[in-house]
């Protein structure tokens, strides 16, 4: 399958993730601490949805057009950084609206126009680096950063089943380098097989500690080739995080939820 955001930019789990991403970032900077960010499969960073792909799927009438029609004080912080009503902010563009003066950002992107598109974009933007590179091979490149401090946001785009367990091995080689990151690392729901073993390998395959999974579904995740949610592994997370979740995720069940079935899990797969 050859993955193009733009024709899901905007949607139900994009507005998630982009929500609980800000939540994170934000408990980090209550320290003045210079902070790396770091988004290892960055996309093009702004969308317009408008356009023919995000017209011809309309996945974001169900996303980020319920949040903007009916919006909620908790969720103000990630709707302010996400941008004019006819676009959407990825990832990489909400990296750098966060970004304070002593925050670096890093993007990257291996699809070449996409890249140059990414790079059009931060042109006068010193703060943020585009690599033209794979996001795996980035995590062992780039890190450790010199700041010491930092997060690392991993949004593979599951062209595949194996990507599962790409993440996983991932996050145990990231964690190896840089210890003490923060780790936010997005995977689909669809049936609950695949979810179920990406949370055994984490748990059985040594080396992480610290480790949240973050689920939020429109309807049961029963199908396995059906879209139902998705999920967001969290590795040291920070204090409050998921006291500051919580309450996002019940409003996001409430916005992008469809019917009885929706809901949302925190569960804590590894101690400190």
């Amino acid at each position: 399958m050859n993955y193009r955001h733009a024709f899901h930019a905007g949607n139900f789990a994009d507005c998630v993730k982009h929500a609980l991403l800000v939540t994170l970032i934000r408990l980090l900077q209550r320290k003045e601490k210079p902070l790396f960010l770091l988004d290892t499969h960055a996309g093009a960073g702004l969308y317009d949805l408008g356009a023919e792909e995000a017209q011809r799927s309309g996945e974001w009438r169900e996303g980020i057009a319920r949040l903007r029609q009916a919006p909620h004080p908790r969720l103000a912080p990630y709707l302010t950084l996400a941008g004019e009503e006819r676009t959407y902010a990825g990832s990489p563009l909400l990296l750098a609206r966060l970004a304070r003066p002593q925050d670096r950002v890093a993007c990257c992107e291996r699809v070449p126009e996409v890249a140059a598109r990414l790079r059009a974009l931060f042109r006068a933007n010193r703060q943020v680096a585009v690599h033209l590179r794979d996001g795996w091979e980035a995590l062992r490149a780039l890190l450790p950063p010199p700041e010491r401090r930092g997060l690392v946001f991993i949004d593979p785009p599951f062209e595949d089943r194996n990507d599962y367990a790409a993440l996983a091995q991932g996050l145990r080689e990231a964690y190896r380098c840089f210890p003490q990151g923060i780790y936010a690392a997005w995977y689909p729901l669809k049936g609950r097989g695949a979810a179920h073993q990406l949370h055994f390998d984490l748990k059985t395959g040594g080396r992480l500690r610290d480790v949240l999974a973050v689920e939020f579904w429109r309807r049961p995740p029963l199908d396995p080739e059906r879209f139902a949610g998705s999920g967001l592994i969290i590795v040291n997370p920070p204090y409050g995080f998921a006291e500051e979740a919580a309450p996002l995720l019940d409003v996001l069940v409430d916005r992008l939820g469809d019917g009885e079935g929706a809901g949302f899990a925190i569960e804590r797969l590894l101690d400190e």
